[in-house]
């Protein structure tokens, strides 16, 4: 045989075995995945904190894996889409708490006898002073602390928890505290009954033989602004105020816990100045967003969105799950460096293959999320390409723990082309579990699916790790993101082959469950807040169909402004006004539709 047929033979061969592996081979490397998660969780980047300087090295790695990938930038002639974001509070250097007993002053020292709480409003105020137990009022359990008491401009001190805390038969949970020992509830109602201030102190029994530490400024949830001044002060200092009434706090603790009785009282000849300044602090945060341009002329104005979240927590001073370890990096490996991860390979693969797509696909790394999806709500009210012509969007939340091969998607019902869709996109190796056939939750989708956009949303599960520092990058199980990357990839392949765009379906979704204990825990709305908007009320981004916030007529955009008599000023007090209510309750809700002031009564509902 010719040698050089021979040879050429022998090339073609080898040539279309190259194919026919090249066919076969994973799309997505999981060492690409790992060095893009180690990257992103290293100690370096401290846990990406939305306006740390550290957040924004994440937002240029991303950027220069778009460019990388050949991404056009979707922001004008940047990838970066900026907004700002309220980010915390510090402390300002006017703090102050002076006690007048008669022609007596004395000083407590800041930061060792006191301290202000991150949502105090600023101010000074000098006061009168009334113990008011613990601050709680609980219809359905037929308690309390301020039954027959006048606190309006006064200062209320409440001790830290519940009574019968260690009493298993309490009517209060008893040993698993309510939501009445939260100390935001603590001060909403104090605010309710017209105080001035609040002053936190910590129980006394049965914590005696406890350090009497006091709660370190930054580091409770809440809203900005509570609305009235609250501090706390030492167990020593709230003795020495008592003392000239001859009480003690574990006296009236007793007796308020023997018989489930208020002893609230004001205290004579007492008057406290109260100076906080809390400063509120702004931080600069940016959405990544690059384009691959469709090949059809006809379909390539619409777009397919894959996102992803990529801040997470930093050091975890409000948001961690694990208290005792507050102020060390959270890395967040799996929320959600895995599914940045998975986004930017996908843009390196789809890049590589842009000549088969006939829409566009936008690649959108969010910023914010934590915060309560800040970034995918900015994006969505400031879109860079217009939602008339989004066709879906995929987001990608913790992927990097698929146990058992196990996928969770959600919003499968959003669209009746996803069931199809997906069963064609499932590869082996790989099960996909429906996780919900709605388009809410707690993840950037839910901000494009109250625009009318289907949505999936892919998400490998909770864990022990979750919102902990031991969410770590070698943690993640890269075999298992490979292959969520590559179900992520035929999906969205699967969504460009349609020729419709994909039909966008509201889901009637079942009532969410109870989150609180007992009695009076149960009432249900049905409206979705928009975490996006800065307003004193709550904004409403979107009202579940059928919920009795709906059968009442209110609607995506309404402000609520006051529920039950009580001013809204924030979520924090309505989740609080909604508590003290139960289910099958009519209650006078007032929202401001535009320039229209309108009242409506809504007959609650029960969670399921």
């Amino acid at each position: 045989m010719n040698r050089r047929l021979l040879t050429r033979s022998l090339l073609a061969i080898l040539a279309l075995a190259l194919a026919a592996w090249a066919a076969d081979a994973p799309l997505f490397s999981p060492d690409k995945l790992r060095e893009h998660v180690f990257f992103l969780a290293g100690p370096e980047l401290k846990g990406r904190g939305t306006g740390t300087p550290e957040i924004d090295q994440a937002a240029d790695y991303i950027a220069k894996q778009f460019a990388k990938a050949g991404l056009e930038p979707l922001a004008e002639k940047s990838y970066f889409q900026k907004f700002s974001v309220t980010v915390g509070a510090r402390l300002g250097k006017r703090n102050r708490v002076e006690t007048l007993l008669g022609a007596e002053r004395r000083a407590a020292k800041p930061a060792e006898e006191f301290l202000p709480l991150n949502f105090s409003d600023s101010g000074t105020a000098r006061v009168p002073v009334v113990f008011a137990g613990y601050g709680i009022t609980a219809p359905e359990f037929g308690y309390d602390d301020y039954f027959h008491l006048d606190v309006k401009g006064a200062a209320v001190i409440v001790l830290r928890h519940e009574p019968q805390e260690d009493d298993e038969k309490s009517v209060f949970a008893g040993r698993q505290l309510t939501t009445h020992a939260e100390i935001v509830s603590k001060a909403i109602n104090a605010r309710n009954q017209g105080a001035r201030a609040m002053i936190l102190v910590n129980d006394p029994l049965p914590h005696a033989d406890e350090p009497d530490t006091l709660v370190r400024f930054g580091t409770l949830a809440g809203p900005d602004n509570a609305g009235l001044l609250v501090i706390q002060v030492k167990r020593a200092v709230a003795d020495e105020w008592l003392a000239s009434g001859g009480r003690t706090l574990a006296d009236l603790q007793k007796q308020i816990d023997a018989g489930l009785q208020p002893q609230s009282f004001r205290l004579s000849g007492l008057e406290i100045e109260i100076g906080v300044e809390v400063e509120r602090l702004s931080g600069a945060a940016k959405n990544v967003a690059g384009v691959i341009r469709g090949a059809d002329p006809k379909l390539k104005e619409e777009a397919i969105i894959i996102g992803a979240h990529y801040d997470h927590l930093g050091t975890g001073t409000r948001s961690s799950l694990a208290p005792s370890q507050a102020g060390e990096i959270h890395p967040g490996a799996d929320d959600n460096a895995s599914g940045t991860a998975a986004l930017l390979e996908l843009a390196r693969v789809i890049s590589e293959r842009r000549k088969e797509l006939r829409r566009s696909v936008i690649f959108l790394a969010f910023s914010a999320e934590e915060l309560g999806l800040l970034g995918s709500a900015h994006y969505t009210k400031n879109p860079l390409w217009p939602l008339e012509r989004t066709a879906a969007m995929i987001n990608l939340d913790m992927v990097g723990r698929a146990r058992d091969t196990k996928i969770h998607v959600g919003g499968i019902g959003t669209s009746p082309a996803f069931e199809r869709v997906l069963a064609e996109a499932r590869r082996d190796g790989l099960e996909i579990t429906p996780a919900g056939s709605g388009g809410f939750g707690s993840s950037d989708h839910q901000s494009f699916y109250v625009k009318n956009i289907p949505v999936l949303f892919f998400f490998s599960g909770l864990h022990a790790d979750y919102h902990k520092p031991s969410d770590l990058p070698d943690r993640i199980q890269y075999e298992g993101l490979a292959r969520v990357a590559e179900l992520a990839y035929h999906t969205a392949r699967g969504i460009d082959a349609l020729g419709e765009r994909p039909q966008f379906v509201r889901v009637a979704e079942p009532r969410p469950a109870t989150g609180g204990g007992g009695p009076g825990y149960g009432a249900y709305f049905g409206s979705i807040p928009d975490m996006g908007e800065e307003v004193n009320g709550v904004k409403f981004a979107d009202v579940r169909d059928g919920s009795p916030a709906a059968q009442a007529g209110l609607k995506a955009g309404d402000l609520l402004v006051e529920f039950a008599g009580k001013e809204i000023k924030n979520l924090y007090d309505f989740t609080y006004a909604l508590r003290s209510h139960r289910p099958g309750e009519e209650v006078l809700v007032t929202v401001l539709r535009g320039s229209e002031r309108l009242s409506v009564t809504v007959k609650l509902g029960r969670r399921q």
